[in-house]
């Protein structure tokens, strides 16, 4: 089944569903054995993994260039976290050209401005996107993708910038009216109350994606309850790297020794395994003459 496809059958499954972020191939193939059948490729994550700020400052090549690799190592579906579509409907439909190209299952954009700003900094000074500006960047993209399976999903930033439920339901029909295979609902609140607003009244009009990062204290079940079709684990294993990289490097710089750390990080043959080396010893066994 093609990545596109076990997407669009993650969207519009009657469970709710989950992906779990990576920004590198190395983690990607993390999360594919951990069972997930999806991954989340955070732009926020991705942009600290090359030292930068999530605000552009990585450019859409050099992010397709990771995502490149990270499609190879799995053979699972990416959702690409596209930011703003990195300027306007025609820099969005030449992206959703080269996504497609290597393979990568669908992208989501945000109703913001481009450069964007992370929707946890000064959130409620950030301007959103005009409403008919947004609604023809998302046709271009439906128009300009060749694969009837590819997801655009439609990222809705009004509860972030707190301008309401009303906006909110006002923007949801407009970018679905245009095309959008599914709306991201976005809030900054501790408890999941704006996005259970929203689906009182949005209901099961298509397929809403929710990212749990403030309000990761909730139930899953209130999001199934809610009929929320996707939930976006969004930077945890970034976050849970940093965590270990900082305590690893700080014991090695302390003892002045690898030794207090070697039982708690994994095994060099561990990295010769997630890496697939075992296909290229067989490889060199059938193709390199003895």
């Amino acid at each position: 089944m093609r990545k596109t496809t076990q997407l669009k059958n993650m969207l519009t499954s009657p469970q709710l569903e989950f992906i779990l972020e990576a920004h590198n191939g190395m983690s990607a193939k993390i999360v594919e054995e951990a069972g997930f059948k999806g991954i989340w490729g955070s732009g926020l994550t991705i942009s600290s993994a090359l030292g930068v700020r999530d605000s552009n400052e990585a450019s859409w090549t050099q992010v397709l260039e990771v995502l490149e690799f990270m499609n190879d190592a799995v053979n699972i579906p990416i959702l690409l976290d596209g930011d703003t579509g990195y300027g306007n409907f025609n820099n969005f439909r030449r992206l959703v050209r080269k996504l497609e190209q290597r393979g990568i299952a669908g992208v989501c954009i945000e109703d913001k401005l481009f450069p964007k700003t992370n929707s946890f900094i000064n959130s409620t000074s950030q301007p959103l996107a005009d409403i008919a500006e947004f609604v023809g960047k998302i046709k271009a993209g439906k128009d300009t993708q060749s694969d009837p399976d590819f997801c655009i999903v439609a990222r809705i930033e009004s509860f972030i910038a707190g301008w309401g439920l009303e906006e909110t339901l006002k923007r949801a029909r407009a970018y679905y009216e245009a095309g959008a295979d599914a709306l991201l609902i976005h809030s900054r609140l501790s408890v999941p109350d704006e996005i259970l607003s929203f689906m009182s009244e949005w209901k099961d009009t298509c397929p809403v994606v929710i990212v749990p990062t403030m309000y990761y204290a909730t139930p899953t079940e209130v999001y199934e309850k809610a009929g929320i079709s996707l939930a976006i684990w969004a930077n945890h294993m970034m976050r849970t790297s940093v965590v270990s990289m900082k305590k690893t490097a700080t014991t090695i710089f302390s003892e002045r020794s690898i030794s207090p750390i070697e039982k708690e990080v994994a095994s060099v043959k561990e990295l010769f395994r997630l890496q697939n080396n075992k296909e290229l010893e067989e490889a060199e066994n059938k193709y390199l003459p003895r």
